[in-house]
């Protein structure tokens, strides 16, 4: 029987994917920057360490949860990604980019809930 996956373990996930959603700010802003600039050296020294970081807590997370929870949760990337694009870059946000990301929460709704009936089902 394995236990519940606490909530303070999701927060830590979606904490680690903002984090993680950061390196592609970093990467763009960098992108922006003369080649081999101090600016460009410093945002893609960013993009390596968040990255390093990242991955680094990533295996603790999946140490203490399933896999399959962590991954279908690393999906909200996609929504932090469109939120960084509006609030830093000012790009716009469409409604179908609207629409995918209700798609995309939706998801990682429907999984968390069917995961935890499954479990329940199971403990049974």
């Amino acid at each position: 029987m394995k236990n519940k996956t606490s909530p303070k373990m999701y927060l830590a996930l979606h904490l680690l994917i903002v984090l993680f959603s950061l390196s592609s700010v970093c990467s763009k802003l960098a992108s922006k920057q003369p080649f081999l600039s101090f600016k460009f050296c410093l945002f893609y020294g960013l993009v390596l360490v968040i990255l390093a970081v990242y991955a680094l807590f990533w295996q603790q997370i999946i140490k203490r949860m399933p896999l399959t929870a962590a991954y279908a949760n690393k999906a909200v990337t996609v929504v932090w990604g469109l939120l960084w694009g509006l609030l830093i870059f000012n790009e716009k946000i469409t409604v179908g980019k609207m629409i995918g990301c209700v798609i995309i929460v939706a998801g990682v709704l429907l999984f968390a809930f069917s995961d935890e009936e499954k479990k329940e089902t199971d403990n049974e």
